[in-house]
């Protein structure tokens, strides 16, 4: 079968390339094979590429980690019935190939009503954003701030955060052409690439400061935005976009703001998989509504994948991400 395979660590457009691997075989005992629809590029598989998890992975790796299929056959202990059931095939990387094999356990159903282009993107950041929101955002809190506000997961935070009252204040970096989707979701949208910004935002959040921070960026950015936290809030780290790590000597120390570091994997991997449709039921609640969904800036066959990453199509800060189709 095709695949889209990575030989070496490396970055997305230097290492990738297409192949014609050995096929899935039969499932085994609890397993099924999906024939995988559409698959998407997500920054946890250029760092899973880059080599930053030496440790939990090998190469030559099908990368891919979000994406949705049809069951195609199923092995002992799964229900006949399974077969042409539409999931989201989770747990692994893998997804940048026709036919994926994999535990029963770890295929979420997706629901009738929901397109494939909308279930494709329904986990590394819906799930995530909705996870964060309901965990670490109190009933009432009224000054939240979101690093990185014209990313995506950063425009799903404020969908949910508005959805409870709260109008975020955003912290960008201020990339031409770049800015958050929807305007009318924030308080308030602040430019670190402008003087006085920290002053800005202090005075945004109030003497108190931040009741909760969801930061993705790290670096010194990001400990500029712990140091306005309240004392008595969560700081929220899940992301180090920066590449730099978040300055370890003002953090968690006495008088400042919890820390809680979310690692989504963490969670999906706690029960091997055995509470995920408990897990993805408000996202896909959400997303019914018209919430959480992605825009799309490209779309790409299989086969087209490696050469669109090695010279991509179109301005180079267009927003969207990339919907792979598998069929192609």
């Amino acid at each position: 079968m095709l695949a889209v395979v990575a030989g070496v660590p490396g970055r997305l457009g230097e290492v990738l390339s297409l192949r014609e691997i050995e096929g899935p075989g039969n499932p085994g005992a609890g397993e099924v094979v999906v024939r995988m629809l559409a698959s998407t590029v997500n920054p946890s598989d250029a760092v899973t590429v880059s080599g930053a998890y030496g440790s939990r992975t090998s190469f030559p790796l099908v990368p891919g980690f979000e994406g949705v299929g049809v069951i195609d056959s199923v092995g002992p202990g799964v229900p006949a019935d399974a077969v042409g059931r539409r999931v989201l095939p989770l747990g692994s990387a893998g997804n940048w190939q026709r036919y994926k094999r994999l535990g029963h356990s770890w295929c979420v159903p997706v629901p009738d009503d929901l397109p494939d282009e909308v279930a494709c993107f329904a986990y590394v950041n819906p799930l995530t954003a909705t996870l964060m929101v309901e965990r670490f955002c109190p009933p009432g809190a009224r000054d939240v701030v979101v690093t990185a506000a014209a990313s995506a997961i950063g425009g799903h935070l404020a969908e949910l955060l508005a959805d409870r009252g709260v109008r975020t204040v955003g912290v960008i970096r201020g990339t031409p052409g770049r800015g958050v989707a929807a305007p009318d979701l924030w308080r308030e949208v602040i430019r670190t690439d402008e003087a006085g910004w920290r002053d800005r935002l202090r005075a945004a959040v109030g003497p108190r400061g931040a009741e909760t921070a969801f930061d993705c960026v790290g670096g010194g950015t990001g400990g500029d935005v712990y140091a306005l936290t309240s004392a008595a809030g969560t700081f929220v780290h899940y992301g180090l976009l920066s590449g730099t790590p978040l300055p370890a000597g003002r953090l968690g120390g006495p008088g400042g703001a919890r820390v809680e570091l979310f690692r989504l994997r963490d969670i999906v991997h706690g029960d091997e998989g055995r509470d995920l449709p408990a897990l993805f039921a408000p996202v896909f609640a959400h997303l019914r509504r018209g919430r959480l969904h992605t825009a799309v800036g490209a779309r790409v066959g299989l086969t087209g994948l490696p050469g669109h990453l090695r010279n991509p199509a179109g301005p180079p800060h267009r927003t969207g991400k990339i919907l792979v189709d598998v069929r192609k």
